[in-house]
């Protein structure tokens, strides 16, 4: 698992985890922000009214209405991203890694309703009646090469096809995998629940929905994400209104640790500028999809005469799922101080690494040793050798990282018993075929993190609860969306015949994703969401002309169709 895991974080680190990519994806938001003279802030009233039917016409082609089209969207990216994936930035980056989330939201809301409009506009019928579309489809139609004899260069059709095979991939690698992973992690937090069996369930109820096509889709998730919001909404208020007296300095480190770097506290052994950035803008696009072209899957199936009207409600997605939701989650981490506090928990192989000898957290020089060591800025020696165990303590024990902090308290098991023996060890790593686990207390992240952190409030230990059930419709949500997605990508490929065949395996590996690895599954994410939110960015950039076009057209019948009222057109 641990080589597994290397070979895919140097992919991941070429591409989604690369500076170049981060400036890509805030590049073109900011762009088009400027371009078409911030819509995020002055359409989003107008978004509201189109969501609620006032600008339908009679006719309006489509399978859903604007509210399911949003829901099934906002279904597929409110997901871990806002549970895990904020625990997740604030544990790598500290508290400025929730500033560039947000940053990323802000502009991600004209990005979402550039790609949603363009897409919208070349959407097709599939075979079976059908409405299809997403990127694929405006890249085959609108990013072919004309050259000076008048030949055309079929580069749209290789875009698309490079797109749709990305959107299958990362409908396993977003929607799919990481879902069920964190929803089994956290039942077995919380009720101790057996990942198999977790896995098993669920994936029949999701076979059950995604064979009913997108209508059905549509009809589940527009009643789950209304309900799931609320009741997440409720619980970390409860939160943030127990811890209320660290409620100022928690904005205070967000916004004051941008440009600093967020300093050594507790377990949390500091974390650079770069690392924050980079990380907060990661998590901030896994979280709210903007740019990687899969909302505008959903999107296409809505009934509308025209694509802007639909490229406005994709403006509210971020708002609700990053600016709203991740916020509420980033200060709920923050202001029940668990993203700093060495918690009771079993130990993952990936997230620990043994090193040579000791290094002690109260000596400045040796504390400084190992942040600069885990921000990769200095090299550490790692233990290889045979360490001896005596009823589950290590004997002479190293210096133990896990999850980025330094462990207390490690304990060997075999068989849920102390262990008595010998553990053997090879650059940091335990070898293979060694049926032990470790245990202790170190930092936490992903769903784990965010279940502890909402027990610091009134409801106590009831409030893993609210996490674990929260998770669970949000997360499963996003996997019934994302099944959509693959599956249109599946019908722009192969046509509507491989849809069947696609689900199959994506019910299977939904189950086999229960019990595997979080780190390997997360770093998988990073990976699929760059392979298809390259091809869509450099498509949107290409058209930036139409777009504007588009937007003046609709604002004209906007004024026809409400005379009287601010346009607010261009």
């Amino acid at each position: 698992m641990n080589q597994i895991n290397d070979f895919l974080s140097v992919i991941d680190g070429f591409i989604g985890g690369s500076q170049w990519f981060v400036f890509l994806l805030l590049g073109t938001g900011l762009f088009f922000t400027i371009y078409l003279k911030f819509p995020q802030f002055r359409y989003l009233r107008h978004s509201l009214r189109i969501v609620r039917g006032k600008f339908d016409k009679e006719g309006d082609e489509g399978d859903t209405s604007h509210f399911q089209a949003l829901t099934t969207a906002l279904s597929g990216t409110v997901g871990t991203g806002n549970i895990a994936g904020v625990a997740l930035a604030i544990h790598l980056g500290g508290p400025a890694a929730l500033f560039w989330m947000l940053v990323t939201a802000a502009v991600g809301m004209t990005t979402k309703f550039v790609e949603v409009t363009l897409s919208h506009k070349y959407r097709e019928k599939a075979e079976d009646g059908s409405i299809a579309g997403g990127p694929m489809y405006y890249m085959r139609k609108r990013l072919n090469i004309q050259l000076k004899n008048k030949k055309v260069i079929n580069t749209g059709k290789w875009l698309g096809a490079i797109f749709a095979v990305a959107t299958i991939l990362s409908s396993f690698g977003t929607g799919n995998l990481p879902q069920i992973n964190s929803i089994a992690n956290s039942m077995f937090e919380t009720f101790g629940l057996n990942h198999i069996l977790t896995g098993a369930v669920l994936s029949v109820f999701l076979a059950m929905v995604i064979l009913g096509g997108i209508k059905r889709i549509a009809k589940v998730t527009s009643r789950l994400v209304p309900i799931m919001a609320v009741v997440y909404f409720i619980g970390a208020i409860a939160v943030i209104a127990y811890n209320y007296d660290n409620i100022i300095p928690s904005i205070s480190a967000i916004i004051g640790d941008v440009f600093t770097g967020s300093a050594a506290a507790g377990g949390f052994l500091g974390g650079s500028i770069a690392f924050a950035f980079n990380r907060g803008v990661n998590r901030g696009l896994f979280s709210n999809e903007a740019g990687q072209g899969s909302a505008p899957i959903a999107h296409a199936a809505a009934r509308a005469h025209e694509p802007v009207s639909e490229g406005l409600v994709a403006l509210l997605e971020p708002f609700i799922d990053t600016i709203i939701i991740c916020t509420l989650t980033g200060l709920v981490i923050l202001s029940s101080g668990v993203w700093s506090e060495k918690i009771e928990n079993q130990f993952q192989s990936v997230d620990m690494i043994v090193l040579k000898g000791n290094y002690s957290e109260t000596n400045e020089t040796e504390k400084q040793q190992l942040a600069d060591f885990l921000l990769e800025r200095e090299d550490l020696p790692l233990f290889t050798g045979t360490l001896n165990v005596s009823d589950g303590e290590i004997q002479n024990q190293p210096t133990i990282l896990h999850a980025r902090s330094v462990a207390e308290d490690v304990k060997v098991w075999m068989n849920d018993e102390p262990y008595s023996g010998t553990i053997e060890l090879a650059d940091g790593n335990l070898t293979p075929g060694q049926n032990v686990t470790l245990s202790g207390k170190s930092l936490m992240h992903s769903a784990p993190l965010t279940t502890v952190a909402f027990t610091r409030s009134w409801f106590g230990e009831y409030g893993k609860y609210i996490v674990s059930i929260g998770l669970l419709m949000f997360a499963f949500s996003t996997a019934i969306s994302w099944s959509y997605y693959g599956g249109r990508a599946v019908t722009y490929l192969f046509g509507i015949k491989g849809v069947i065949y696609y689900r199959i395996i994506y019910v299977i590996g939904f189950f086999l994703a229960s019990f595997t690895d979080t780190t390997i599954v997360w770093t998988l994410s990073g990976i699929t969401i760059a392979l298809m939110t390259i091809p869509n960015l450099i498509g949107i950039l290409s058209l930036h002309k139409e777009m504007k076009s588009e937007v003046k057209l609709f604002w004209q019948e906007w004024h026809e169709h409400f005379p009287g009222k601010n346009s607010g057109g261009l």
